[in-house]
């Protein structure tokens, strides 16, 4: 690069951290000094901050988006007083429920922080367990919609029913797995910054124990003492739900390794953020442009994750199980729902629309799209009529398939591996979405008490309790 050339986008960087700025408030600003301050602590000192990259997984949602904008500011104010500065790594995990707007947002934030041409900014999404460069245009993958979709049912059917189970685990599962991949690849990274609340990273940390524990698996006994041990033991737990999951049919991923920083520092800044009103702030709604995208899927809100999504899954519900009309099930939702709604600003109408017919034939593409099940599948999931060796069958069949109860002595065969005529074979898999094998191994498992289901969702990891300094090795 040339003397002219770094001159030149010295001077354009120097645009953008006015701009960022220029959207702050006093408190804000505050804020950003401190952060500044963290984070050349965290490194070693000035001297040192050039040599130092810093992660951020960056979902989409308000909070990492604000948190992402505090740190470029960050990165950018250190660059106006030191010959260089720290980098920056933006991690996204790409899962089913993102939607097309929530990655062409991300990749506007982007383009309005001047990330794009900036060689101290790395942007990578992770799809499928593989680590590649972020580009919104990138179609998604086939493969990795197949394994959610059948990790999806595998989950309700194994929580009988708990659509939220079904809806959530997967991605949080993979949660272990994402933060491992990030925090290592290509020489790794020395800290990872983040705005989420240690009360939601320390629920999300115990859901995730309790159901690695339930799988009666032993694993390593105490807590990590890093950050680097609580990725790999939040890999571990994961693993070991996947493989009590699927039994004998568990095809493990390859493992991300356990290479990069030996000491991995956590910088949090939810204590910066606590008096911010982040949803209104002109930082996200002015400079970044932040449009809730009222389609895409928030973990963070697990009885709602999404609310048209919701609303057809209780519509078919009260339609199948309760044996009350579309609407009613639909009505009920909104009911309950209405608060929430309101604070989220998601359009009621929208939502009401969708008991009707031509709503509830919307909402039936939109959720065979997002999950790949049609209505039959999720009927049957929601019924759950396999497991505890088809402790459900008769009744599901008796509700939704009358006349396939002449059949239930030879569907039960089937399903104990026993010869059966071949059409019966096939009506089970168009019906449930899942292969032979895995209704064989559903039918003989009981199902998981309670459910799985997270009340909490987050992406978001525990913090050790270590101090910054003592985790950086510095």
């Amino acid at each position: 690069m040339s003397t002219i050339h770094e001159q030149a986008m010295s001077y354009v960087y120097q645009q953008v951290l006015q701009r960022l700025i220029g959207h702050f408030t006093r408190a804000e600003r505050t804020s950003l000094q401190l952060l500044v301050q963290r984070i050349v602590v965290a490194a070693g000192g000035m001297e040192q901050v050039g040599n130092y990259k810093v992660l951020i997984a960056h979902g989409g949602g308000e909070v990492s988006s604000y948190t992402l904008a505090l740190l470029r500011a960050a990165q950018l104010t250190i660059a106006g007083r030191s010959p260089k500065t720290f980098q920056i790594r933006v991690a996204t995990l790409r899962h089913a429920g993102m939607t097309q707007a929530t990655l062409d947002c991300l990749n506007q934030g982007y383009a309005a922080l001047f990330f794009h041409d900036d060689p101290r900014v790395e942007l990578l999404m992770v799809e499928n367990h593989e680590v590649l460069p972020f580009n919104h245009q990138r179609p998604a993958s086939s493969a990795a919609r197949e394994i959610s979709q059948r990790n999806k049912l595998m989950i309700g059917h194994l929580t009988s029913g708990d659509i939220r189970a079904a809806l959530c685990d997967d991605t949080l599962l993979a949660l272990g797995d994402f933060y491992q991949r990030v925090a290592t690849w290509n020489g790794g990274v020395h800290a990872l910054v983040s705005g989420d609340s240690v009360r939601k990273q320390s629920q999300y940390i115990a859901w995730l124990k309790k159901n690695a524990l339930a799988t009666g698996l032993a694993f390593a006994p105490g807590k990590p003492s890093s950050l680097n041990g609580w990725f790999a033991r939040m890999e571990e737990w994961s693993v070991g739900c996947y493989r009590d999951l699927y039994g004998e049919h568990y095809a493990g991923n390859e493992s991300p390794g356990r290479g990069g920083h030996r000491h991995l520092a956590y910088i949090g800044i939810a204590d910066l953020l606590k008096d911010a009103d982040v949803a209104h702030a002109p930082l996200l709604t002015g400079f970044l442009a932040y449009k809730r995208d009222p389609f895409e899927f928030h973990f963070s809100h697990p009885a709602y994750p999404n609310p048209l999504l919701m609303a057809h899954l209780h519509g078919v519900q009260a339609q199948c199980l309760r044996e009350l009309s579309y609407e009613h099930g639909v009505a009920g939702f909104v009911r309950r729902a209405a608060d929430f709604l309101h604070r989220r600003q998601v359009p009621v109408a929208l939502i009401k629309e969708a008991s009707g017919p031509e709503g509830q034939l919307l909402s039936t593409a939109y959720i065979q799209e997002f999950s790949g099940l049609d209505d039959s599948q999720l009927t049957c999931l929601l019924f759950a009529p396999f497991v505890q060796h088809g402790e459900r069958l008769e009744s599901f069949l008796r509700q939704c398939h009358p006349g396939m109860l002449v059949a239930l002595p030879e569907l039960h065969k089937a399903l104990q591996g026993k010869p059966a005529a071949d059409i019966l074979h096939q009506w089970l898999v168009d019906t449930s979405g899942l292969p032979l094998p895995l209704l064989q191994h559903l039918y003989r498992k009981r199902p998981l008490l309670g459910g799985r289901g997270m009340r909490v969702c987050k992406q978001t990891l525990a913090r050790p309790k270590v101090r910054i300094a003592q985790v950086s090795g510095r």
